[in-house]
């Protein structure tokens, strides 16, 4: 059974075998979770800092691999209901104040500071000092941060930079039709088995391809041994990342498991990162390389190979849960929604023309496509919330004064669905977002963040779901029009989601 000292807020833990990835193993009483920072709320809001006892049962639960993602988007709404819009909680060692109300969000966030720091992401950087690897911009602080953050800004965040990747982005997108088109003609129903895997595979080669100027093969009829990998060890990461957080340090040695998991992942990924880099080669020869992006930094900032693979390495796999999400969510509401479908064909017919690629300056034109994206978002984020840590000083929030360095959930699942700040919440209405008359509290859905540390990578992956939707969506409007089946998308995305405590696309 977890105990929790009302006074410390520690949690103890008795005497219980568990089988952890097939080491039985003993634990006794033990003080895991120290907390030396105490709350100083509001006394007639103090309940909302209560923690549950939770049963070892359930903690058993929690550290399987499936429970550790499924539970994700969860407990940020159980939280709400149950506490009210701010309450603390433990994941493991860890101890955080998850605030779930936009005006209190907002609060946060311009409290931020210079230099923001989100969730620690100790194992992250534990590997980076163990390999002797650079930061990239997901795990660097401070002034290093923002010289990563001002040389990448320069190419990601300005709209006209963003437009060049247009022809680049449309020619993974036609892979992408095309391999959906071969797929479904293949099965004996006509659909696409896991589309939402092929749309994890375009992800990954659209980021690729803006990267590195080149292709990696995802979306060919042979995905390369090394890219499935790749995609593999993606995967194991993410889930060894809440298991090596959940636990003490201590507990490494114990059960090594689980960490030794988690560095081989990040060996291959660092691996792979420096194998498609194949551009270094030039650059470290002095020969003047063409380019629009990695090529072009490298050249003009002469930034240092290994901070070169660092942040190579981590932008591969930031974007690509955003593309496979948000796509897999819109088209399943599309699915669900034949009227909002046939509207959006009759939008892009529009605009198109009879033109069988969009470009930048069409998906201007398309504000239903935008709405669709930016309603599936609202409510399917690609994870349920983020976090800030406020290093140098405390914080007032409502009512709350939180002590500096601890660990704030910002909770924007909860925010999203909540009918206080969105008519019928859990309803897929794009067309919110389309009313001149409606108002919406501007921090209830922030899916990319906000602020400084907001996803650096927003725009590149707005444009490739907005281009990738565009198309898949005139395809099946021209199969309907020959007789298919109204409404019969051939989609079933399963929402996955890959981290509790903060986003990892937010840089």
């Amino acid at each position: 059974m977890w105990n929790c000292c009302e006074l410390c807020s520690d949690l103890v833990l008795r005497t219980k075998n568990v089988d952890f990835f097939g080491e039985e193993i003993e634990l006794t009483q033990v003080c895991l979770f120290p907390y030396p920072h105490h709350m100083k709320p509001n006394p007639a809001k103090a309940v909302s800092f209560c923690l549950p006892l939770v049963s070892m049962g359930e903690t058993e639960q929690l550290f399987q691999p499936a429970a550790l993602e499924q539970r994700g988007s969860d407990l940020p709404a159980g939280g709400k209901a149950k506490y009210g819009p701010v309450w603390k909680a433990s994941f493991g060692p860890i101890l955080t104040v998850h605030v779930a109300d936009p005006t209190l969000i907002e609060q946060v966030l311009r409290q931020e500071g210079k230099h923001p720091i989100r969730s620690d992401l100790s194992s992250w950087k534990d590997y980076r000092v163990c390999r002797g690897h650079a930061y990239g911009l997901l795990t660097a602080e401070g002034e290093e941060w923002q010289q990563i953050r001002s040389i990448l800004g320069k190419h990601m965040l300005k709209p006209k930079e963003v437009e060049a990747y247009t022809g680049t982005l449309n020619d993974v997108v036609g892979d992408l039709v095309r391999r959906l088109q071969h797929q479904r003609n293949c099965h004996e129903r006509h659909v696409v088995k896991n589309v939402a895997d092929e749309f994890y595979k375009f992800g990954l080669e659209g980021i690729s391809s803006v990267l590195f100027e080149s292709r990696i093969g995802c979306l060919e009829p042979s995905v390369p041994k090394e890219t499935e990998a790749f995609i593999s060890s993606i995967n194991t990461m993410f889930v060894m990342t809440l298991l090596t957080m959940a636990m003490p340090k201590v507990l490494h040695q114990i059960f090594p498991k689980p960490w030794q998991k988690f560095c081989e992942s990040w060996d291959y990924m660092f691996a792979f990162g420096e194998y498609c880099f194949i551009v270094s080669e030039k650059i470290s020869q002095g020969e003047k390389v063409e380019g629009k992006y990695l090529t072009y930094y490298l050249a003009q900032e002469k930034l240092s190979m290994k901070s070169i693979y660092g942040n190579v390495t981590e932008l591969l796999l930031a974007g690509v849960d955003t593309i496979s999400s948000t796509l897999s969510w819109s088209l399943y509401e599309l699915s669900r929604h034949p009227q909002v479908q046939a509207a959006l064909y009759q939008e892009i017919a529009d605009v198109m023309k009879g033109s069988l690629v969009p470009t930048a300056a069409d998906v201007a034109q398309m504000p239903l496509l935008k709405a669709v994206v930016k309603e599936a978002l609202r409510l399917y984020p690609v994870i349920p919330g983020n976090a800030r840590v406020i290093s140098d000083r405390d914080i007032h929030v409502g009512d709350y004064l939180i002590p500096r360095k601890t660990l704030i959930t910002l909770c924007h699942y909860a925010t999203s669905r909540d009918e206080k700040y969105f008519s019928n919440p859990n309803a897929f209405q794009p067309e919110r977002w389309l009313r001149k008359d409606a108002a919406h509290h501007p921090y209830a859905s922030i899916p990319f963040g906000f602020g400084k540390r907001s996803c650096i990578g927003r725009r590149i992956a707005e444009l490739e779901v907005y281009l990738a939707l565009a198309r898949v969506s005139a395809c099946l409007g021209e199969a309907l029009g020959q007789g298919g089946e109204e409404g019969a998308l051939p989609v079933g995305p399963v929402h996955k989601v890959r981290n509790p405590w903060g986003k990892w696309g937010q840089q």
